[in-house]
């Protein structure tokens, strides 16, 4: 028999964030500006790395949004904008939207409904 600490968070707490189109840099922003609010299944000094070759580059993180740590300290500037992609329970996609509107401004772009989850395309812009 596990502990709670051994568990892990309920599923309809996890949401899975896809991030594409942009540089390593913004990619670290975004990341790292999820890791201030919630528990992540990377460390959160796991650097975002480049590809080599000419092949589109994804990174891909898990955060388990039942309990939030701290709130981001402010804007977070970017580049360019991002493409972000969540999937997950509905409450936990919107915690997760909350979250990123602390650092940038957040627009939806999509949204893909389910039984019990969605998933949502978002385009983060420096606020």
């Amino acid at each position: 028999m596990s502990t709670a600490t051994e568990q892990s968070a309920e599923p309809a707490a996890q949401v899975t964030v896809i991030i594409d189109g942009c540089t390593k840099e913004d990619a670290k922003t975004v990341l790292d500006a999820l890791h201030t609010s919630f528990a992540g299944d990377r460390a959160a000094d796991d650097e975002p790395a480049e590809a080599a070759g000419p092949a589109p580059i994804v990174w891909s993180a898990t955060f388990d949004v039942s309990r939030t740590l701290a709130l981001p300290g402010g804007p977070a500037p970017l580049a360019s904008p991002v493409k972000l992609t969540a999937q997950g329970g509905y409450h936990a996609v919107d915690r997760l939207r909350e979250a990123l509107a602390e650092s940038f401004t957040v627009k939806v772009t999509g949204t893909a409904s389910g039984d019990q989850e969605e998933e949502a395309a978002f385009r983060l812009t420096s606020r």
